[in-house]
């Protein structure tokens, strides 16, 4: 059975991650995991592993490419 992080694999997302007593949003893409990691592309040629453990959500990535918040 494939686990819930396989799912969203290629697509843009939001993780959702505990660090400390904070929470801090993350966007990119699932590019792969391992049994107790993520990998995740925060940007073009620039991947991140995550500790699974630490991860609190996983959402769609709802802005659009290039879209500048304030």
């Amino acid at each position: 059975m494939p686990s819930v992080f396989a799912l969203w694999v290629g697509q843009a997302v939001v993780l959702q991650l505990a660090a400390d007593e904070f929470l801090v949003p993350l966007r990119g893409v699932i590019v792969g995991e391992s049994e107790s990691t993520v990998r995740f592309q925060v940007d073009e040629g620039n991947d991140i592993d995550i500790y699974k453990h630490m991860i609190l959500a996983v959402e769609q990535e709802t802005r659009a490419a290039g879209e500048v918040v304030n």
